[in-house]
């Protein structure tokens, strides 16, 4: 049974958007639960997600809805908090069974597989780390509740747009998070905490084989899907690499033919 592992969608409810969602909606209709045990998300599925007691973001429908067929067909669903969605909780649990972690260790074919997302790893998040404690602190989830749905996501919108550096795909190979990530990964293999090392957050996709005291550790970083659409399936035997390649959808087809 497969298991398949993606991170750093960064689904957003803006214009530019809608063809990322459609993108992933796709590949999630593209995974046969017959062949797939699990789905494994390491963060920033969402750029912005928060959960009001009785409202959703209805811009994210067709993902939630696709992942909700997935999890009534018996595929697991493991979600590791990223630095986007750290808010994720009661509803992706009761709704869509989702399983919510920090981080999470499996053991696939007997080898010990380590799951993170990979903020707060990099020395120099110091700001990082203290902001996530304080984010994540319940009188402050409790007033940031107390805002409207629709001014909470035209903030977090804002706050993402001017805080994003990532311009170009030739840039993230000297990103500040890629060595950083591969260090750590490195290490959690050479000190045997591991077997593999699974991270996101860089958005660079990566696979590194690193010698141990046991034989040699794999560290792979499943990429992302803003510059890439990148993810790593595991086919009960190996891992494995893979790009998604969505089908031109019907008004791209029209253009092109004209």
């Amino acid at each position: 049974m497969k298991t398949v592992i993606f991170s750093d969608v960064h689904l957003n409810v803006a214009e530019d958007g809608r063809g990322l969602m459609r993108d992933l909606t796709a590949f999630l209709r593209s995974i046969d639960p017959a062949e797939t045990e699990r789905i494994v998300i390491l963060g920033d599925l969402f750029d912005f997600w928060f959960e009001y007691k009785h409202v959703i973001f209805s811009g994210y429908f067709d993902v939630l809805r696709a992942l909700a067929d997935l999890s009534d067909a018996g595929v697991e669903i493991h979600f590791i908090i990223g630095n986007h969605d750290f808010w994720a909780g009661r509803f992706l649990v009761q709704h869509l069974r989702f399983q919510i972690h920090d981080q999470l260790t499996l053991e696939l074919g007997g080898r010990r597989v380590l799951f993170v997302h990979g903020d707060g790893i990099n020395p120099k998040d110091v700001g990082y780390r203290f902001y996530k404690r304080f984010a994540r602190n319940r009188f402050i989830v409790w007033l940031f509740g107390l805002i409207h749905p629709d001014w909470a996501m035209g903030i977090a919108q804002g706050v993402a747009r001017g805080s994003r550096h990532l311009k170009r795909v030739d840039d993230l190979s000297k990103g500040s998070e890629v060595a950083p990530l591969r260090e750590y990964a490195e290490r959690t293999l050479r000190e045997d905490k591991a077997d593999v090392v699974m991270c996101g957050h860089s958005h660079y996709p990566m696979r590194v084989e690193c010698k141990t005291p046991a034989g040699t550790g794999l560290y792979f970083n499943t990429g992302d899907w803003l510059f890439h659409k990148s993810y790593v399936e595991w086919d009960g035997e190996e891992f494995h690499q893979r790009l998604f390649v969505a089908e031109p959808r019907r008004e791209e087809v029209a253009q092109r033919d004209h």
